[in-house]
């Protein structure tokens, strides 16, 4: 399973990339390959501010719906438009070109609540 080192991880399986006061969000490798095979996102709360663990969105998949939770509060700012077309992003790249959503961070200390890849793998396995 792949748990990048530059990341931080929610207890839900949503991942965190900072960069400044944004910050990019999507589903842990982990959360795509339980889910199956992806065939639908939605996120209508672009431009809500929502507070930690508010869901922001749901990912559908073949087995189920499942909702997304902010892993800190903000405002989204962005919907990741390439899912539209190709849901399945999240499954190919998790990490990368399957992001869901871009957000400016309103409370950075909430990060620290978050977990490391160490941490994430342990809950994984547990």
């Amino acid at each position: 399973m792949n748990i990048p080192e530059n990341l931080k991880y929610s207890r839900d399986h949503e991942w965190i990339k900072v960069e400044g006061d944004e910050a990019f969000i999507g589903i842990t490798d982990f959360a795509q390959k339980e889910l199956g095979d992806i065939v639908f996102v939605e996120v209508e709360t672009v431009e809500e501010t929502l507070d930690k663990e508010e869901v922001f969105g749901t990912v559908e998949a073949v087995k189920t719906v499942s909702d997304l939770l902010l892993p800190v509060s903000g405002t989204i700012l962005e919907l990741n438009e390439d899912l539209d077309n190709e849901p399945e992003l999240i499954n190919k790249d998790p990490y990368g070109k399957g992001w869901i959503i871009k957000m400016k961070i309103t409370d950075p200390s909430e990060l620290d609540d978050l977990l490391d890849a160490t941490a994430y793998k342990e809950l994984t396995e547990a």
